[in-house]
């Protein structure tokens, strides 16, 4: 055979050990995720390096006699080339040039682009190791199981692969990540998500000294005021007080059912049994209650069996969506700019993340849940009016108190470019 043919073989050779090398790392780097993906819309490639990835000793075993077998031809190539060309100081050249060439062209190289180019790399090399793993079985079972009983000896189980399942922390960085990838609504709306678990009832229930209710014991025309005057589309029924709750009076169900006239005997027919949940329950598991139980309304209690506030459908909806009551910019009645001015007057009563969600401020969330609470938490007493504090960067003024409660602050955010801190 001549020195061409064999410096010709040797570069095949060569570039079988850079494809075994870099498709190692490509297969190795995938996004398992992405490969998820594309293998359900049916790419070839993709399925086929699922199967292989979810056996990866078996792969790596293939890799690596294809790897060590075209080393090994490649240096006794070089040997023998080099021995008819320089004898055998020559042999001592080549070996040294050989080293070099596989470590930079058959290793570094080639690892190099299967990291950076893992999907267009690995997905075609899939392919071929599918089919080649097929005819070299016996070879690769035998070296693997030999390989697998070594690492049993050092308490390795082989057999038991990482299902790369996320934690919730790392979906959160994914999603933080995904950058302009993503839509900035639908960043928020996956984070809203992702944080249901978190967060509980109570931080998104209307209190029960600001819920609006019918209360059987009062007279018709007090009954029929609260029916045409509420802008809630479900009211509360009780005698007496809150805590002796009957029902729950859905306004469109009322309509349907009245023949024409509206009597207490008519409300107490058409009203639904109230369903309870108690408080603490996460967000996530309020939605699988009320898709379970096929409700919208549920009536929040304590251990004491006392009624704490009412959450809704569409509240836990808006956590997740965003504030979808009123139409366009619209600024809701608990928030209106102060005349002549970059301030705003502010209910105390609002739910603090409502409001950040509203404004896009960033006010603390991880306390107590109305701006009220957020206030007195901070100040330890009960304030006067002019009070002023400062909320993680926000300064705030006391302009409203009244009956024990904090009743209308006033905001100024910080100058844009200036981001708000503790």
């Amino acid at each position: 055979m001549s020195a061409g043919t064999l410096i010709a073989l040797l570069v095949l050779l060569l570039l079988i050990s850079a494809f075994f090398s870099g498709s190692e790392t490509a297969l190795l780097t995938l996004n398992r995720y992405r490969l998820r993906h594309k293998a359900r819309q049916g790419h070839l490639g993709a399925r086929l390096a699922e199967r292989l990835l979810a056996r990866p000793d078996r792969l790596i075993s293939l890799i690596l006699i294809g790897s060590n077998i075209a080393n090994t031809l490649a240096t006794a190539l070089v040997t023998l080339v080099a021995l008819r060309i320089g004898g055998p100081a020559g042999v001592a050249v080549a070996s040294v040039g050989l080293a070099f060439v596989i470590m930079v062209f058959t290793d570094v190289m080639p690892k190099t682009l299967g990291a950076l180019r893992s999907e267009a790399f690995g997905l075609p090399a899939a392919i071929v190791y599918y089919f080649l793993l097929k005819a070299t079985l016996p070879v690769v079972w035998l070296i693997t199981a030999i390989s697998n009983a070594l690492l049993r000896l050092f308490g390795v189980r082989p057999d038991q692969v990482n299902q790369h399942h996320l934690t919730l922390e790392e979906l959160r960085t994914l999603v933080t990540d995904a950058g302009t990838k993503l839509p900035r609504r639908r960043q928020r709306m996956l984070m809203s998500i992702l944080e249901l678990e978190d967060m509980t009832v109570d931080e998104i229930m209307i209190p029960d000294n600001e819920l609006v209710g019918i209360d059987l014991d009062s007279e018709w025309h007090e009954i029929a005021t609260t029916i045409t005057t509420s802008r809630h589309s479900r009211l509360p029924v009780f005698r007496g007080n809150i805590e002796n709750l009957v029902g729950i009076l859905y306004i469109r169900k009322l309509v349907l059912a009245s023949t024409g006239t509206l009597d207490k005997a008519t409300i107490e027919a058409t009203m639904d049994e109230p369903f309870f949940i108690p408080e603490g329950t996460s967000l996530h598991s309020l939605l699988a209650q009320f898709r379970r139980s096929r409700q919208r309304t549920a009536f929040v209690v304590d251990e004491y069996g006392d009624i704490q506030g009412l959450v809704t459908i569409e509240d836990l909806l808006e956590e997740i969506l965003g504030e979808f009551s009123s139409s366009g910019e619209e600024v809701p009645e608990e928030v209106r700019r102060e005349e002549k001015s970059d301030a705003w007057l502010v209910s105390a009563s609002i739910n603090v993340r409502a409001l950040n969600r509203m404004m896009n401020w960033h006010l603390p969330t991880d306390g107590p849940t109305t701006l009220n609470g957020l206030i007195l938490e901070q100040l330890e007493a009960f304030p006067a009016c002019g009070t002023a504090l400062q909320l993680n960067g926000y300064p705030v003024e006391i302009t409203e108190t009244g009956d024990n409660v904090i009743r209308t602050v006033r905001i100024r955010p910080p100058p844009q470019g200036e981001s708000a801190g503790a």
